[in-house]
């Protein structure tokens, strides 16, 4: 709930925005830095995060954690869409047009990590303040990596990526409270 009003808030405060952050995005990232960013850049592209969830749900599937698989397809759909669905509303824009809020790659980064963290909280059965602590973390370790990507390539502003990692922590649990409703565990 509280990233969801981090989102609304965020996008409220820059609609239609072009320039005045009080970060601008940086410029001259030097090696090896600069290639380490592209290459994660990478996974948050159309064929870099295809082949990311091809592999996770191929991976969840074999593994036969058929829910998790079908969440990484349900979470990472639905977080997607509703960045792209934002970025025309937010109107915000980088670079003289291309829409920028919310970071789309940081909010399919987090989604992954939050998946992953919750198929290993369930499997490692860690519950409560345990269980949240290691999905937290991952995702905010996933979040902040991607987000230092995009700002560093000049493709965002930290905002932008804030605004991606609470789409994603918005839009994961009441997902994965739908895959486990409608495909509940064998018993």
């Amino acid at each position: 709930m509280v990233a969801a009003l981090v989102v609304l808030a965020q996008g409220l405060l820059y609609a239609g925005e072009s320039s005045g952050e009080f970060v601008a995005p940086w410029d001259g990232l030097e090696q090896p830095l600069y290639g380490i960013a592209l290459v994660i850049d990478f996974l948050g592209e159309p064929l870099g995060a295809v082949l990311l969830v091809a592999a996770l749900t191929g991976g969840c599937w074999l593994a036969g954690r058929r829910r998790s698989a079908v969440l990484v397809l349900a979470g990472t759909g639905v977080t997607v869409g509703a960045t792209a669905l934002l970025k025309p509303i937010v109107g915000r824009t980088i670079h003289g047009g291309y829409l920028s809020f919310p970071s789309g790659h940081t909010a399919f980064a987090t989604t992954l990590a939050l998946i992953v963290a919750m198929a290993a909280a369930d499997r490692l059965r860690l519950g409560g303040a345990a269980g949240t602590v290691l999905v937290l973390s991952v995702a905010l370790l996933a979040g902040a990596v991607m987000g230092w990507t995009e700002v560093a390539l000049s493709a965002h502003y930290p905002t932008d990526a804030l605004g991606g990692f609470c789409t994603a922590l918005a839009a994961v649990p009441p997902t994965s409270w739908a895959v486990d409703r409608f495909f509940p565990a064998r018993r």
